[in-house]
């Protein structure tokens, strides 16, 4: 195991600081709020497969819902993930405020990662942030898809848990060949090339949409 760095460390570093180690750096005084900035990364999967089953027995057996709309409706999910994922990667993880407190808080969110990517505890999202999101996108789709909404939204689930899966996987799993290989390489240079491109994790879709790809 890598020796982990003193206090506070990080943000001393330098703008463009990359660790290549699995290595990790404490970001709060108390241990309590320091717990719940670590992540397992099978936590994910643990919390939201049951989610994603549950929706579709919503959809099927208690809706009465044809498999055909709901396979459909899935996929829907599926692709607006990637959307939602681009987005927030994009706006949210990368935006650069300019007060101190801004810049502070950015850290937490996902400057730290970019200093330390391969830190395995660090890798997926909390879920002190996916649960309320979670919540939030369901109301949402409620709005939106009305009965359709439990097929729509396994489907979301179902992208955001591939999503932090192939995260954890492009940084620390071989991924040697074929369209895995290809994923790893599309994201690591997103670490270590230009971070202002290649926005999209589990799939480059908007980035060709939107032309973000690296040039």
């Amino acid at each position: 195991m890598a020796e982990q760095p003193e206090q506070g460390r990080a943000l001393s570093r330098p703008p463009l600081y990359v660790s290549n180690k699995n290595e990790t750096v404490r970001m709060f005084e108390s241990d309590f709020v320091e717990l719940f900035s670590r992540v397992h990364p099978a936590i994910p999967l643990v919390l939201y497969l049951p989610v994603v089953g549950f929706m579709l027995y919503m959809a099927l057996w208690r809706q009465k819902l044809s498999f055909l709309v709901v396979a459909g409706f899935f996929l829907l999910g599926i692709l607006l993930w990637t959307l939602v994922e681009y987005l927030i990667h994009r706006y949210v993880f990368h935006y650069e405020p300019k007060t101190r407190v801004g810049k502070r808080l950015h850290y937490i969110i996902h400057g730290v990662h970019h200093d330390y990517p391969n830190d395995a505890r660090r890798l997926v999202m909390p879920p002190s942030i996916s649960v309320p999101l979670a919540f939030l996108f369901y109301g949402m789709f409620l709005l939106i898809f009305a009965r359709f909404a439990s097929s729509a939204f396994a489907g979301l689930v179902f992208g955001y848990v591939c999503y932090d899966m192939l995260h954890y996987a492009t940084h620390h799993f071989p991924m040697k060949r074929g369209a895995w290989l290809w994923l790893k390489q599309y994201h690591l240079r997103h670490h270590y090339k230009d971070d202002h491109v290649g926005y999209g994790i589990s799939s480059p879709l908007w980035d060709y949409v939107f032309r973000t790809t690296r040039k």
